[in-house]
């Protein structure tokens, strides 16, 4: 069964009020006020806690399983450099025990230096297990090459 759920709807930022990550809509807020918050634990309950994890991410190359992505969310939490990141211009698609969402993200790192406007293009896949939505991949990629070394560098 597939169901498109919503194309365009406001900014996901993690400061929205929390719903029920039993709800897609829930489990993207769940995944940006953790990362904006830079909390580990609730980004650790966010994803599934297994090897069926995958992340291909800008900073971290492609992870497989949580212990291998949650190295990539603590060197980005413990970085001198903050960064903030919201999903707009989405779509979240369900097929069954399953959704995905595609968007951009948009975002802030401020750092030492001058702050820099970052812009991601994200899929994040989400499955329902163990009574609640759980991330099992997401991908990230920043078009402009030279933000991505800015971006990178930062978070070394």
């Amino acid at each position: 069964m597939y169901a498109k759920i919503c194309l365009i709807m406001p900014a996901v930022t993690g400061r929205e009020p929390l719903i029920d990550p039993r709800e897609p809509l829930g489990a993207l807020r769940e995944f940006y006020l953790a990362f904006n918050s830079r909390d580990l634990d609730l980004m650790e309950r966010n994803w599934i806690s297994s090897d069926e994890a995958s992340m291909a991410h800008p900073l971290g190359g492609i992870r497989r399983g949580w212990a291998d992505i949650r190295e990539v969310y603590q060197r980005i939490f413990d970085a001198a450099a903050t960064v903030s990141l919201e999903l707009h211009d989405y779509a979240i698609y369900r097929f069954g025990e399953v959704f995905y969402v595609v968007g951009r993200e948009r975002g802030t790192l401020l750092g030492d230096g001058p702050a820099l406007e970052l812009k991601i293009r994200t899929t994040r896949v989400f499955r329902f297990t163990a009574g609640r939505w759980r991330q099992v991949h997401h991908h990230g990629s920043i078009e402009n090459p030279e933000i991505l070394l800015r971006y990178q560098a930062a978070i070394r």
